[in-house]
């Protein structure tokens, strides 16, 4: 499912159980007014496109993050997680990854592990494993049908 049609399905969800949000995609057109309706409490919701973050992005209001998304790099989604906890946050934040059973998601996830291994182990030991290099096999495991 394409990550805007996910957005307007939550959208959809909040609509009809009359919780207020605000929105930050690609396609905002006024991102600092999406921003503020969030961080002054006017909604207590903040939907966004990971790639619609972009740098700077500070939300020390927020005391929970939901990844129901996720991305091919797992540094993309630590770094959503991380505006949360930024200066100046007073409270604990939670983060919950929704993941859909039998699905690519779920594969990417395993994937997501993977990668994060290999990299831990290239700035630990210096050098990478081998049995955590992605392979042709990874690829064919992770387009076959469900």
């Amino acid at each position: 499912m394409h990550l805007f049609a996910t957005i307007a399905l939550i959208e959809a969800e909040l609509t009809a159980r009359d919780i207020g949000y605000s929105k930050l995609t690609g396609q905002t057109k006024r991102r600092d007014d999406a921003i503020e309706l969030f961080k002054s409490g006017a909604v207590n919701v903040f939907l966004i496109s990971l790639k619609a973050g972009g740098v700077g992005l500070n939300l020390t209001e927020a005391d929970t993050v939901i990844i129901y998304d996720p991305w091919w790099n797992p540094a993309a989604e630590s770094q959503a997680a991380d505006r949360a906890h930024r200066i100046g946050q007073d409270k604990p934040v939670f983060v919950y990854k929704l993941i859909t059973e039998n699905t690519v998601e779920e594969k990417i996830i395993a994937m997501q592990e993977r990668k994060r291994a290999l990299a831990d182990s290239i700035y630990t030991d210096g050098a990478k494993e081998e049995s955590l290099a992605l392979t042709a096999e990874d690829l064919t495991v992770l387009f076959e049908p469900l």
